[in-house]
């Protein structure tokens, strides 16, 4: 199936589209009971789809659950990030049994908080810091913006939330002293959000100070989206997108591909120190599929190698 000469004849391509539509129309309505979520990422992903300029998008949510597992739960179409969509995304998983999280992760957009507030009142909020630190060197000359990241750099890796303070007020002078003020807003905006991870197990940071973990596997597909078509369908679009999730997985970081394939699909557990943290000793897997449709994922197929073949298949899927 993979591959340059892998076969696209017509009718191929109208199976692929059926039947992907159908597996993710079953897949989005499963129920999720058995789940415990602990951390849960939220982001969108945007494409064209269809008749409108603008990009329409695909909302994605990630629970990470205390037996160690990171489980997609959500890819939905959205004309856009509101409170009235990711609200309807939040609580369709709800309806659908997904207990509440600990803590969501997600950038800064207000939808996604204000949905938050209506559906989950009570859990805690972790903006991430790679969105953070984009707007904030938005505000910089290009020029500055090397030693502006260094510093910038600082206040996100700081070892505590006193010192990520202090170290905010030092580039806060600097900006200030320079004449970029708005810079200077810019971090101090919504600080409580920026420090809440500093509540959670120190072995959790790298994982919920960002949402890389909803960014690194769509780094490929906006490539192989951004050269196809325009889908015609924001649902068409949603449907392949989420094909590529569940046969590609999620890449591993560098550091963590040394790992035998088996104990990688198992997940595994990273040891809290906080007492009394729930699921403290297995909270974060290091890597499992994104979700128990394909097991082939990371030990058969590249992710490449599915972007590939699906990106040949973009210009008939519309």
């Amino acid at each position: 199936m993979l591959g340059e000469d892998a076969p696209l004849s017509p009718s191929t391509i109208a199976r692929l589209k059926e039947q992907w539509q159908g597996e993710w129309e079953a897949w989005r309505r499963r129920r999720l009971d058995d789940l415990e979520p602990v951390y849960l990422w939220a982001d969108g992903v945007y494409v064209r789809a269809g008749l409108e300029q603008e990009k329409a998008a695909v909302l994605v949510v990630v629970v990470g659950c205390v037996d160690g597992r990171k489980v997609v739960v959500s890819v939905e179409p959205g004309a856009r990030e509101s409170v009235e969509t990711w609200s309807r995304v939040l609580r369709d998983l709800r309806d659908r049994g997904l207990r509440a999280p600990r803590l969501v992760i997600a950038d800064g957009h207000l939808g996604i908080w204000g949905a938050v507030r209506n559906i989950w009142p009570e859990v805690d909020e972790q903006r991430c810091w790679n969105h953070k630190m984009m707007n904030v060197l938005d505000q910089v000359p290009k020029t500055q913006q090397p030693a502006a990241r260094r510093m910038l750099r600082e206040v996100m890796y700081a070892p505590t939330a006193s010192e990520a303070e202090r170290k905010r007020q030092q580039f806060e002078a600097w900006a200030q002293s320079r004449g970029y003020r708005t810079a200077a807003e810019t971090l101090a905006r919504d600080w409580e959000r920026m420090v809440t991870l500093y509540r959670y197990p120190r072995e959790h940071w790298v994982h919920i100070r960002t949402v890389n973990v909803v960014e690194s596997p769509f780094a490929a597909l906006r490539l192989r989206t951004d050269a196809a078509k325009r889908f015609k369908r924001s649902d068409r679009a949603t449907a392949v997108i989420w094909k590529m999730l569940m046969v590609g997985g999620t890449p591993l970081p560098p550091a963590e591909r040394a790992a035998p394939a088996r104990e990688g699909l198992r997940g595994r557990a990273v040891r809290g120190r906080s007492r009394g943290y729930p699921g403290g000793r297995r909270l974060m897997a290091k890597y499992t599929p994104l979700d128990g449709t394909s097991q082939i994922g990371m030990t058969v197929l590249r992710l490449n190698e599915v972007s590939t073949f699906l990106e040949r298949a973009f210009q008939n899927i519309q």
